[in-house]
């Protein structure tokens, strides 16, 4: 294809949506679709693209005529270069308006099914400082702005610690601040990598694999707990002692201080072993009275009060008596199953992740929880005619698959077992409009719930319940 093909300029367009993955859709006079990552829904502006599809182009705005009245002004400094807020630029009423928008355009042109009134999507209390988990990455070659590639005087300060710059596996963006964990997240991370400098500690190097310090890990629970994971390259134990005895000495809050070793390609953590330094090697979370340990491997949902909030409509779908047997396909850590216990006569968890099974398990007997009951194993190979035999059938089965949905296998199953009622939370919509459709015949859709899981960008949640048909 021609450059002069894809790089066209279009001048004036309205932009009039928000499309997937955080883009802002335009369309001009004459019908051409543009998606554009810089612009709001009101927008009018000249947009130059870069790239051309069959039936639509992608582009950015270089000229504003108009600024739409959803703006606001971003809180980030770094907001455009980062990433991770793709909507930080428009205004929080405007972004659940669109994220709405998404689950109910997914559900009727995807699943093509008769649904109830959507209720509105369930907004989060906190816009902003909500996450409990932030990961960030040392690097010797920091990102380096137009300004400063064109600038003539030699760029002697390289080290950065901060998030990869979306599409580089190789560039990271020096972060100054960060408004999604609440303190004392930011100040940590800038003594950290202060104290690096200073000391003159070496950053990784991803093209090298060289290297001290690699990534840090900062995770909190509303509890007041605080975790540091850091993790090292190089195996030099007096450079390695000298920044945990930094961080254990500036912050006392810190209840769980971690490192590890890693020297692998990737940076993750499942099949590392984990040291602690000072404290617990867990921080703990608690839930209507219940608590869980997460440890560094643990996975929990990042904006934890929201969560709540996701369980307990959840738990409203389900409509437990306390005599139903119920299933937790993707069961994760068990916290679902946990929350819904009280209310069931008995609960099986099934997750494919052995670690989380062990957490699970040890969370269970922590809360003094008897009728809870988890099994490790691929879903599609675990969830069979045998093993339903051996643990009864469920009354209602919850499901929380992952971003590409349920395995076929897994849905044919809910259909032969056919239990009276499935309770479907998803993180993506779309897949789960397909699973609905294929579920259809037997199950009508009675309520439909989103839930805002993550202010400031895209994603959304959204909770189903389907009722078996008479």
């Amino acid at each position: 294809m021609s450059r002069k093909n894809k790089n066209k300029l279009f001048e004036k367009v309205a932009v009039t949506d928000a499309g997937a993955k955080g883009k802002s859709v335009a369309k001009t006079d004459d019908g051409v679709v543009i998606f554009l990552d810089n612009a709001v829904p009101g927008d009018v502006v000249d947009i130059q693209t870069h790239k051309k599809r069959s039936s639509y182009y992608e582009g950015k705005a270089v000229v504003f005529h108009k600024l739409s009245e959803k703006r606001t002004e971003p809180k980030c400094i770094h907001f455009g270069v980062c990433g991770g807020c793709k909507w930080q630029n428009m205004g929080y009423e405007h972004q659940l308006f669109y994220k709405q928008n998404e689950v109910e355009n997914h559900l009727k042109r995807i699943a093509k099914v008769e649904l109830p009134e959507i209720t509105d999507i369930l907004g989060s209390a906190q816009e902003y400082y909500y996450r409990n988990k932030m990961e960030f990455s040392f690097s010797n070659n920091r990102w380096l702005t137009k300004e400063e590639i064109d600038q003539t005087e030699t760029i002697g300060y390289r080290n950065a610690l901060g998030f990869h710059i979306p599409g580089m596996w190789d560039k990271i963006l020096d972060l100054d601040e960060c408004h999604l964990q609440p303190e004392p997240s930011n100040t940590i991370r800038l003594a950290v990598k202060n104290f690096a400098i200073e000391n003159k500690l070496t950053f990784f190097n991803p093209k090298n694999h060289s290297g001290l310090l690699r990534t840090l890990m900062i995770r909190n629970t509303t509890q007041g707990e605080w975790m540091v994971l850091i993790q090292f390259f190089d195996d030099a134990k007096k450079e390695q002692k000298l920044v945990l005895d930094f961080l254990a000495n500036t912050f006392p809050e810190i209840t769980s201080l971690l490192y590890t070793v890693n020297q692998k390609a990737n940076d993750t953590l499942y099949d590392q072993e984990i040291h602690c330094h000072k404290g617990k090697d867990y921080i703990v979370e608690e839930m209507e009275g219940l608590q869980f340990k997460i440890n560094a491997k643990s996975f929990y949902q990042t904006n934890p009060k929201q969560a709540f909030e996701l369980y307990k409509i959840t738990r409203d779908f389900a409509g437990l008596t306390g005599n139903e047997l119920v299933y937790d396909l993707y069961t994760g850590t068990g916290t679902i199953a946990q929350f819904v216990a009280k209310k069931a006569k008995k609960v099986v968890g099934i997750e494919s992740v052995p670690d989380a099974i062990v957490a699970a398990k040890e969370n269970a007997e922590i809360n003094n929880i008897k009728n809870a009951h988890f099994f490790v194993g691929d879903m599609k190979n675990v969830f069979t005619d045998e093993f339903i035999s051996q643990n009864g059938k469920p009354d209602i089965i919850i499901t929380d698959p992952p971003r590409d949905g349920m395995h076929k296998d897994v849905v044919q199953q809910i259909l032969n077992i056919a239990p009276q009622k499935v309770v479907y939370v998803s993180c993506n919509s779309a897949t789960q409009a397909r699973d609905l459709a294929l579920m259809d015949e037997l199950y009508r859709v009675t309520k439909v719930q989103p839930v805002d899981m993550f202010p400031q960008t895209f994603h959304v949640e959204n909770v189903v319940l389907l009722e078996k048909r008479n």
